[in-house]
């Protein structure tokens, strides 16, 4: 392993020097919009295939639309890495705009496209997709067509994006304002400090309790201030979103989340059948966990408390060189991409005021670089979020050789390469730890993350869903959504807990996503697909990287029931494969109550 100390900064001058002032980047962004410009220009001008011979004309559309799709995608991510590492960057919330901008004008003009592959006759159509090099983009050509004959026509479609810019997207972008102007009180050595959420949310992995029940009473206090701004932002981003429904005949708000992620809605409901039914370990996991820490029933504020009796706290640097050695005796590909990103600053991990909270990676196609952003504050878990986000860049980083057009992979199985590394690393910091009481708090983190995938997802699930439901009568009050996150968390967590959190629909940002409806359920389906690969990878040691590599380019050009099938041998809509994934975590269920007996 190499010996040089990392930094924690990342570094985005490579991209475009000068942060949201950068006159590179502005000059990126014009010739951009040329570029888009030009490309509306190809799809206006072009004639609807008439027979196989026409592919020429087809293949430079499709040449044009990858080159723009590329820099948009870098555009976006930087624009993503400045308002994260700031929240007080105003040029940067303006570029934001811009960006979203020139992303509608694409989709408008993908749309124009779109229009124009369902005009192409069943037969010709085939028989340019049999063609080289067509055939290597028929999935993604043939969905666009079949998502394409669902929709509005050009003029509607085009409409609702224009409007999406000041309208959806808006509402989005308010929500992030909002909550990068939220400040919680919070005393520390006598002195009281005005802490940003990402900050506040470190608190609540404390070993003390009155450090997380204050912070908890300041946490919920803070985001029912700004409820209200919060709930107005909610009902529209699910008014708009159920009008383009209702618009297109859509009556089933999950059509368009199963679609995004190519998955069957039996596919969804077996896993969520599986999961209910297979709880109650981890009710009693609960349990025994307020009794470790000494109280009759846990809290919210108590799910993420470490239990033992040392808080484990490492630093960057030993973070980084333990994420580095594990990685390594899973596979050389992973373990030297793993080191040119810390090597080369790709990490954003600073623990300071004035950042975004949470953690996310962000893709720069045109460099074939990756960005890491997070707040590391020395915890086990932290460690975790940064497996699980090298993991996101390796997923990439795979699909280097792999058509543009063919890389979009949908979030569900984006989350299987993230939760297969954070995997890794926290099933060899239970083995390697130094002592009982360590061990016991590595099991316990671990097991925190199933409890995250099996009760808290669940809960975003059935809380968003009875959301639409009943915004589809009309607005739904600041109330009302306390009271339907409050009752979908007591049916996740099989009323386990004595004290809920009834502003998280307000404090998690998961729900103002406007790229990705329901971005809950696909979180679980990769921690339970990636659970399969693991244990697959167990069997087979160093030599499964290749396998593993070989899925991860299929990832975005097949429904994830052929993928399953094609590189798992198993069927998704079926139980099996389900209980076996969730029966590995109970395992970690019952280490942690035969070390707490």
């Amino acid at each position: 392993m190499s010996t040089s100390t990392y930094e924690q900064k990342w570094d985005l001058d490579i991209f475009f020097e000068g942060g949201s002032s950068s006159p590179a980047f502005h000059s990126f962004l014009e010739a951009l919009h040329k570029e888009i410009s030009e490309f509306n220009a190809l799809v206006e001008a072009f004639q609807v295939p008439t027979n196989e011979k026409d592919k020429d004309e087809l293949l430079n559309i499709l040449n044009a639309f990858q080159l723009s799709f590329k820099k948009l995608r870098q555009a976006g991510a930087f624009v993503s890495c400045l308002t994260a590492q700031d929240t007080t960057d105003r040029g940067a919330t303006l570029l934001q705009g811009k960006t979203t901008q020139l992303s509608a004008q694409l989709q408008s003009v993908l749309t124009a496209f779109d229009q124009k592959l369902v005009a192409i006759e069943e037969s010709v159509w085939n028989k340019l997709l049999s063609e080289e090099p067509l055939n290597e983009l028929s999935y993604v050509l043939e969905e666009r067509r079949t998502r394409a004959k669902e929709k509005l026509t050009l003029e509607q479609e085009n409409l609702i994006n224009a409007l999406g810019v000041d309208g959806y997207h808006a509402w989005g972008q308010l929500y992030n304002m909002v909550v990068g102007n939220i400040k919680v009180p919070f005393e520390e050595n006598g002195e009281e400090k005005q802490l940003s959420v990402g900050q506040a949310f470190n608190k609540f992995s404390s070993s003390d309790r009155n450090v997380r029940k204050t912070m908890f009473e300041q946490w919920e206090k803070a985001w029912a201030e700004h409820s209200d701004y919060i709930g107005e932002s909610l009902n529209h981003l699910g008014g708009f979103r159920l009008n383009v429904y209702k618009a297109r005949g859509w009556d089933n708000v999950l059509q368009e989340p199963l679609d995004i992620n190519r998955m069957s809605k039996e596919t969804l409901e077996t896993m969520w059948s599986v999961i209910t039914e297979y709880k109650a370990p981890f009710v009693e996991y609960l349990n025994r966990k307020a009794k470790v820490l000494g109280l009759n029933k846990l809290s919210w504020y108590d799910l993420d408390a470490p239990v033992g009796q040392s808080e484990t706290k490492v630093s960057y640097q030993e973070g980084a060189e333990f994420i580095l050695e594990q990685f390594s005796k899973f596979g050389t590909e992973l373990t030297e991409f793993t080191q040119k990103a810390f090597e080369d600053s790709w990490i954003e991990a600073e623990d300071r005021p004035g950042k975004r909270p949470g953690g996310f990676c962000t893709s720069f196609p045109e460099s074939d670089q990756s960005r890491i952003f997070m707040t590391f504050s020395g915890t086990p878990s932290n460690v975790s979020t940064l497996a699980h986000e090298l993991g996101h860049a390796f997923h990439q980083h795979a699909m280097a050789g792999v058509h543009t057009l063919n890389r979009s992979y949908a979030m569900n199985v984006a989350e299987t390469a993230s939760t297969f590394a954070e995997m890794i690393v926290a099933d060899a910091s239970v083995k390697n730890a130094k002592s009982e009481d360590e061990k016991l708090a590595l099991l316990e983190d671990k097991i925190q993350r199933s409890v995250a995938f099996y009760m808290n997802i669940h809960a975003r699930f059935l809380f968003e869903t009875r959301f639409y439901e009943e915004r589809k009568q009309g607005i739904v009050s600041t109330e009302r959504l306390n009271e339907l996150m409050l009752e979908a968390q007591k049916e996740a967590y099989c009323g386990a807990l004595e004290e809920y959190h009834p502003q998280f629909w307000a404090s998690k940002m998961h729900f103002y996503i406007t790229g990705v409806p329901f971005y809950n359920f696909p979180y679980t389906f990769g921690y339970l697909f990636s659970l399969g690969i693991y244990a697959k990878a167990l069997e087979e040691g160093t030599d499964y990287e290749e396998k593993y590599i070989a899925l991860l380019k299929d990832t975005a050009s097949m429904k994830v029931e052929d993928l399953a099938a094609k590189h798992l041998g198993v069927d998704l809509t079926k139980r099996d494969f389900w209980e076996k994934a969730v029966k590995l975590s109970i395992k970690d269920v019952e280490e942690f109550l035969e070390l707490t007996k």
